[in-house]
């Protein structure tokens, strides 16, 4: 992991970037689909349609509270306060921690990446990295709740556990992850200021589209809580297609594609013969072994597939919740915010910052857990 310079990386720079990744997962399945054919009907079936609904959802209503410009108004009174790079880079990553363990980590992604690419627009800042640390602080934030990612939602209702008995579970590993996240700012961002760019005039507030955002937000992510998706899904898009259509151009649908795919693949792939024999045979069920067996196998299928493909393996749930938590972390695979977070930030080289950050910071991060376990 290496020092940077702050410089600007803003979010118009390459605005269909990432897509690379969308053209492998498309030859994967190809490969699948001459190899081991099946019925259209049963690939359909492979994607987390619940998943993708919630996702198409709340990047409706993102991008429906970025053209209302009050971003833009955030940004600027947050440059005013916040005059050198480490402290406003830790600000981001802890609210990105906070939130992502009251709120999940997808929403808190949804909530503060569009507000960090304003403030790349505004300021001369290093978006990648910005972003790499808030999609890191997630991930360990979300880890300490039961509610704040689906595999921590899964495995509790397994364990048994109380709630604040499962947050006792993870607090050790959570602290652990988040003191090396406070160490990695520490030492790779420096503490320079701030330089605002000389910019026209920003667009003004639209409050009327800011309220109508809100509104569909609300009654979106209580849609999510009753299991009414697709009469969320209705309302938002609905809403947005009678009084703001424009806003519907903007929603990443690549996105969408990506993670469709990454089902597609990733389920296929667990399904294999040798995978299977392997988790069958792999003395895998308890301790350290365990906790290995999670973290790596999160970096090829994500932390959640790796969640529900182990627990019918491993024993020791605290081991399995401790390794798919650090799992998210190394690899951009290894969760799907990880993914979330890149593609709302739209920014050249997001894949090659997140890996030269995120797999010393996986390495370090399991070891000193698994000591601390030991």
């Amino acid at each position: 992991m290496n020092a940077i310079r702050p410089e600007s990386q803003t979010a118009d720079s390459e605005p269909g970037s990432g897509n690379g990744l969308l053209w492998v997962l498309l030859l994967v399945a190809v490969v699948f689909a001459l190899a081991r054919p099946r019925a259209p009907l049963d690939l359909l079936m492979l994607v987390d349609w619940q998943t993708i609904g919630a996702l198409a959802g709340l990047l409706a209503v993102t991008q429906g509270v970025e053209r209302s410009g009050v971003l833009q108004v955030t940004a600027a009174r947050l440059l005013a306060r916040c005059h050198d790079l480490r402290s406003l880079v830790f600000l981001l990553s802890a609210s990105a921690a906070v939130l992502s363990a009251l709120v999940t980590n997808d929403v808190s992604l949804f909530l503060l990446v569009p507000l960090t690419r304003v403030l790349a627009a505004q300021a001369h800042l290093p978006l990648a990295r910005l972003v790499v640390f808030e999609a890191l602080a997630v991930n360990a934030g979300s880890a300490l709740t039961p509610i704040g990612n689906p595999q921590n939602l899964y495995l509790w209702h397994r364990s048994g556990e109380s709630l604040v008995g499962f947050i006792a579970m993870m607090g050790p590993t959570v602290a652990v992850m988040i003191f090396w996240l406070a160490v990695a700012i520490w030492f790779l961002v420096p503490r320079t200021p701030i330089v605002v760019k000389s910019a026209p005039d920003a667009a003004p507030m639209e409050p009327r589209l800011l309220a109508l955002s809100a509104v569909l937000f609300i009654a979106f992510v209580v849609a999510l809580d009753r299991h009414w998706m697709l009469a969320g899904l209705a309302v938002v898009f609905g809403a947005f297609l009678l009084l703001r259509p424009r806003v519907l151009l903007g929603v990443d649908w690549a996105l969408l594609a990506i993670i469709a795919l990454m089902f597609v693949d990733l389920r296929q792939l667990a399904e294999l013969p040798f995978v299977t024999a392997a988790m069958n045979r792999w003395p895998i069920a308890e301790g350290w072994r365990a906790y290995v067996a999670a973290i790596v196998t999160s970096q090829f299928i994500s932390n959640v597939p790796a969640t529900i493909l182990l627990d019918g393996h491993v024993r020791d749930l605290p081991a399995l919740a401790a390794g798919v938590s650090i799992g998210g972390f190394g690899c951009v695979l290894g969760s799907l915010a990880n993914l979330i977070a890149l593609r709302l930030a739209k920014v050249p080289h997001g894949l090659r910052e997140f890996h030269r950050i995120g797999i010393p910071f996986l390495l370090v991060t399991a070891l000193s857990a698994l000591v601390f376990r030991l």
